[in-house]
């Protein structure tokens, strides 16, 4: 029965939808505590000892937060794999263009493909940079995550990097939002208008929120 549902359009659709609600629930979570770094280098660095003892002791050290990350790779993987899927299959079912041009769709839609692989190539460099320290400048940190965040702020590399990533992600989350809630039943005909509401108002604020910190740093009000 779950390769039946997998193999259909509707099933990689409900796959992507469901994928993408977790990431989503994960940024929300991720976005509020990278804003703690506003609140100096104390904090911050407390907040990133804190995700590492979550649950004890009846969870062991980091096991909250390996059980996140598996969860969240899972949530990628199926994610990527689903829209790399039914891109083949659209091309497969019409290899030929349009007599007609159809309607001009919007940026975010006709960017989504695009965006999908620059934020799969963020996140392969961000867990680099900040997770493992393979690819940080300035001498990576392990247990100080705020010189570490700032150390990658200093690089103008690291700015351009991470600020275009963040606005591909804006128009992801902007289209991806309502077509999972089109997806997965929410939306309908009366409710199209408040979905796109909310879905410009999350892309809006997430985007602003994770572009903040690099801007903070940029101009010395995370120093």
């Amino acid at each position: 029965m779950a390769r039946t549902v997998w193999d259909s359009t509707v099933g990689k659709k409900a796959v992507m939808a469901v994928s993408g609600v977790i990431m989503l629930l994960y940024l929300v979570a991720h976005v509020i505590g990278n804003l703690k770094i506003f609140f100096g280098a104390g904090e911050f660095n407390h907040y990133g000892h804190w995700l590492r003892t979550v649950g004890e002791p009846f969870m062991h050290y980091e096991w909250t937060l390996w059980l996140i990350r598996v969860v969240l790779v899972v949530a990628v993987v199926a994610h990527a794999v689903s829209a790399y899927q039914l891109s083949r299959r659209d091309i497969k079912a019409r290899p030929s263009k349009y007599v007609h041009r159809k309607p001009r769709a919007s940026y975010a839609t006709r960017t989504m493909r695009w965006g999908g692989m620059i934020l799969g190539l963020f996140i392969v460099w961000h867990v680099l940079d900040l997770t493992t320290g393979t690819v940080h400048s300035g001498g990576f940190q392990e247990g100080h995550p705020y010189q570490n965040v700032v150390d990658t702020f200093s690089t103008w590399y690291g700015n351009v990097i991470y600020i275009v990533a963040m606005l591909a992600l804006g128009l992801h989350i902007r289209h991806g939002f309502w077509s999972a809630a089109q997806t997965l039943g929410v939306g309908s005909r009366a409710r199209d208008r408040a979905l796109k509401t909310v879905a410009n108002v999350l892309a809006l604020l997430l985007t602003a929120g994770f572009v903040a910190v690099p801007v903070g740093v940029m101009t010395g009000v995370v120093s």
